[in-house]
Order: C-alpha cells, then structure tokens, then sequence
C-alpha cells in the first residue's frame, strides 16, 4: 500500500460519520447488558432449554451478553478494529443487515449442527461475519490487503476447527462453532446484497 492509498483510506474512514454513529450505538449495546449482572446474562444469553420452551428472544440478546468485562473487553477491542478496516464498506443499513443474518446463522448452526452446545455469549461469532463481509466487500474492489485478510480468516476458522478452541484464547470456553457460522452468514450476506444492490 502506498502513503497515497494509506492517506485516502485513513480520510474515507474519518469522513464516514454514520458509521462511527453505528459503532458508537454497538459499543452502548454490548456494554448495557452487563448493568444487568450474572441474573440478566442468564436471563438473555442463548441456552438451548430456553429456546426449546419458547424463550425465543435468546437468539438476538445472546450475542449482546458477555461473561465478564475481560470477555466484553476484548469483544469491544476487535469490534473497534474491524470497523477501522472496514467501517465504511457498506451502509450502516446494509452493515445491521449483514449483523442479524450472521447472528441468525449462528443460531441456526448452534441450534441444527450443534447440539452438544448448551449455552453460548458474546458477540465474536457476528464479529466474524463483520470480517467476512468487510474483507469480501475490499476484495471486490481489489484493495491490496483484501486477500490476505480472507485468507487469515480462513486459516483462523481451519485451525479452530483442527484444534477444537480458539486460536487467541486458547484457554478460554469459547464456542469455535459460532465464528464458523458467522462468517458463513456475513459472507452469504454480502453476496447478496452485492448482488441485489449495485451499491455497497
């Protein structure tokens, strides 16, 4: 990348103000949850006893809800990031649309393809399809950086497959599961958006 397309990159994302609103809106509604303590995670994270009796608000307030502030943390540090490189990909519209479909795919993973996964939180899974679909929106235009990016994030999601936990935490309970299927669902969003709308 040259200093002129690092210049016009750091200015596309400074001028984008109704995507640093959209962040600002996700940072508060990752974090408000957390005001409910261990009582208001239980009552919103998805558990599969719940969804089977009806609980069906689990499937959206699941990936809002973290298990403790290290946990939202560092949700909030790789929000942060992926919306540097990729904020101003698409609409703040099209970005809530890709976001529900990730979420949506991960629960129907868990929920399908996943039975042994009782109870999940957090907001990595959606962040992943936040990767995916960003990095596919780059590619598309041929920015440099676009196919190494998918490509880590393919050998992100092999490894976690291959080892069975997270490539960063690795001693943590996170659900590899959820990155999978939300990359799927931000992939297959931006597809079709791509594709039903000319514009990004």
């Amino acid at each position: 990348m040259t200093d002129k397309q690092f210049t016009n990159w750091i200015k596309s994302r400074k001028g984008d103000v109704s995507a640093w609103r959209m962040l600002g809106a996700m940072v508060l509604l990752l974090c408000l949850p957390m005001l409910g303590g261990e009582g208001g995670r239980l009552a919103l994270e998805y558990q599969r006893a719940g969804l089977a009796q009806g609980q069906l608000w689990r499937l959206l307030t699941a990936h809002l809800v973290h298990l403790d502030v290290m946990h939202l943390t560092f949700n909030l540090t790789g929000l942060i990031v992926l919306w540097l490189l990729y904020g101003s990909e698409w609409r703040p519209r099209r970005w809530l649309q890709i976001m529900l479909v990730a979420m949506l795919a991960i629960d129907a993973g868990l929920w399908l393809l996943a039975p042994q996964v009782h109870w999940y939180v957090g907001a990595s899974g959606v962040l992943h399809g936040v990767w995916a679909a960003g990095a596919w929106a780059q590619l598309r235009r041929r920015e440099p950086l676009a196919t190494l990016s998918l490509l880590l994030l393919i050998v992100k999601l092999a490894w976690e497959q291959q080892q069975g936990s997270s490539l960063v935490l690795q001693q943590a309970p996170v659900v590899i599961e959820a990155h999978l299927y939300g990359t799927v669902g931000g992939l297959l969003s931006a597809w079709a958006l791509a594709r039903w709308h000319r514009k990004l």
